[in-house]
């Protein structure tokens, strides 16, 4: 009989690092992740990768204009992320946010369009305000009905309600635009007011007080306590007196309700009219920015920016050199990458395990 050695390897939580040492194992991620591209950048297009990253740069903070397009695109992103994050705390993943988000719009536009022209202006933004929430909270509590009370897959729901909502907005261009092309005209005077001459700066200050907002409901209140709980486990919050359905259909209108704030802002406050990528698949960014952040509002600050900047960046490398979009999101995936994986090794560690076996 002899012994033999076997490895094994095992994936287990690390507890996490001191902020300044995360925070300088992102920046060399990053760091490596942008000499990464550069290479490939250069085998790819013999493009000088400097080149590469200043016309990035350029994309977003080239003008004025593209400045505030940036911050524009950063609000309405961290403002879908926000709605998002109080479900994915309590592990109800809310894939929905897309469609939840265009019902809000479609409200805000369907107000704009049929009582634009009768109400006083004060009057007609409160309706739009109301009617965009309260059809936002109905898209989003619907999956958390059934979920709460038939344990249904929330993930498949919400993602159905996407499709739904999008053929909604079709039915309603197809039926209601006079024209008959289904593009569906900007109505800026309907919309939110413009703040010193900047259209975009309502939409910045009012995803602002979100945050700090959805900060404080999450961390200091006994509806965020509640939620954490949940999300830790349904066994321990219903033998500490938690009623899971009532938390659960909460947390999804407050997630609906914001969704509906950003489908309000971006109809009401940025484009004016409506149509089927209205959203731009911001709902499905939203996941990876609330995920990325580990939940917590503050930081999806930053991940929104740099998602952001990203897309903007890769957009003008394209143009500049003249290159296929797909190798500026070539680019912008490996830094995502990168950045993906970081989290992963600060969070995690693996773990390799020698087991002793008896032979024959």
């Amino acid at each position: 009989m002899k012994l033999s050695k076997n490895h094994s390897f095992h994936i287990v939580k690390r507890e996490p690092p001191v902020w300044y040492i995360g925070l300088a194992i992102r920046a060399a991620a990053v760091i490596l992740a942008l000499i990464v591209s550069g290479v490939i950048i250069t085998l790819l297009t013999d493009k000088n990768p400097i080149a590469i990253y200043a016309s990035m740069i350029d994309g977003a903070f080239g003008m004025d204009i593209r400045i505030w397009s940036l911050f524009q695109d950063v609000a309405i992103l961290l403002c879908i992320s926000l709605a998002v994050t109080p479900a994915f705390k309590m592990k109800f993943w809310n894939c929905g946010a897309e469609g939840q988000v265009l019902i809000g719009g479609l409200a805000t536009v369907a107000v704009m369009m049929f009582l634009g022209d009768k109400l006083p202006l004060p009057i007609l933004l409160i309706i739009m305000i109301a009617a965009s929430i309260i059809a936002s909270i109905i898209w989003a509590v619907l999956p958390a009905i059934f979920k709460a009370y038939w344990n249904t897959n929330e993930t498949l729901f919400t993602l159905m309600m996407n499709y739904v909502a999008i053929q909604f907005v079709s039915y309603f261009l197809k039926s209601f635009v006079k024209t008959g092309s289904g593009v569906l005209f900007p109505m800026p005077e309907f919309g939110l007011p413009v703040l010193f001459g900047k259209q975009y700066l309502l939409n910045i200050i009012i995803v602002a007080v979100m945050t700090v907002l959805v900060y404080i409901y999450l961390k200091y209140t006994k509806h965020g306590y509640e939620i954490s709980v949940v999300g830790e486990s349904e066994n321990t919050a219903n033998y500490i007196g938690i009623n899971v359905k009532k938390v659960i259909i909460r947390t999804l209108v407050v997630s609906g309700a914001l969704c509906g704030i950003a489908g309000l802002l971006l109809v009401g406050g940025t484009n004016h009219t409506i149509n089927v990528e209205t959203a731009g698949g911001r709902g499905f960014t939203a996941i990876m920015v609330s995920w990325l952040a580990k939940f917590n509002p503050i930081f999806m600050v930053f991940t929104s920016f740099l998602i952001v900047f990203l897309q903007k960046g890769a957009s003008q490398v394209s143009t500049d050199f003249r290159i296929p979009q797909a190798i500026s999101d070539i680019v912008t995936g490996i830094i995502l990458f990168f950045i993906i994986g970081c989290e992963f090794f600060l969070n995690y560690k693996i773990v390799v395990t020698k087991s002793v076996k008896e032979e024959k």
